[in-house]
């Protein structure tokens, strides 16, 4: 089942639900529980500060793609129209790069701009989707990155899933540990222009837990 994630990921980090901050993302679709890992202390810190301020209250998810990721967090998606450009907004800072966790299926993770020194948005996420991996994929992915997964993370991305592609790449600085039936349902949902679901899919509130 791809929803034993979180399992796979305590071990493959060798930490337990209590090691890191919890928060609850509401949304109109439901619940998304993530917990946020403490070795990203940078980009956890800045989602509890932003999320207690009520920065992300009435922003959209505003870019899904089904097999990838649904991604939120840019505050110009606040009542924006149906057919605006959206994806470029933040609170006016990046954060510098914390990366190391790989992009399993439910990972939490900023999105950023094409720069080289692989620095974060200041506000904008993901969460994974993905899909099913094979040990040929996950070899040319080390062969070309010059990376080297573990047992754990092999049989982790090809029994639940992910994008080893998006590895080294970007900041996980968290996971899912409840409500990816709501994510899946979100990046199915019915697309516009820019990937952009036709039906709003807002953030209501982030709790910090």
């Amino acid at each position: 089942m791809r929803y034993s994630l979180f399992a796979l990921l305590l071990t493959i980090l060798s930490c337990s639900p209590d090691d890191g901050t919890h928060a609850v993302i509401q949304t109109n679709r439901g619940d998304i529980e993530v917990l946020l890992y403490p070795e990203t202390e940078r980009h956890s810190e800045n989602f509890i500060k932003l999320a207690e301020e009520g920065f992300y209250n009435g922003t959209l998810f505003h870019r899904v793609i089904p097999g990838f990721m649904v991604q939120a967090g840019d505050p110009e998606s606040r009542g924006a129209g149906p057919d605006q450009p959206l994806g470029r907004g933040g609170p006016g800072y990046e954060i510098d790069p914390e990366i190391g966790a790989p992009h399993l299926y439910g990972a939490l993770a900023a999105a950023r701009t094409p720069n080289p020194e692989k620095r974060s948005s200041g506000s904008q996420f993901y969460i994974v989707t993905g899909e099913l991996q094979t040990d040929n994929t996950l070899d040319n992915i080390e062969r070309i990155k010059g990376i080297q997964y573990n047992e754990a993370q092999r049989e982790a991305y090809k029994t639940v899933g992910g994008r080893p592609d998006l590895d080294q790449e970007y900041t996980v600085f968290g996971e899912v540990i409840s409500g990816m039936d709501v994510v899946e349902g979100i990046a199915e949902a019915e697309r516009g222009a820019y990937d952009r679901p036709r039906e709003d899919v807002v953030i209501e509130n982030i709790i910090i837990k």
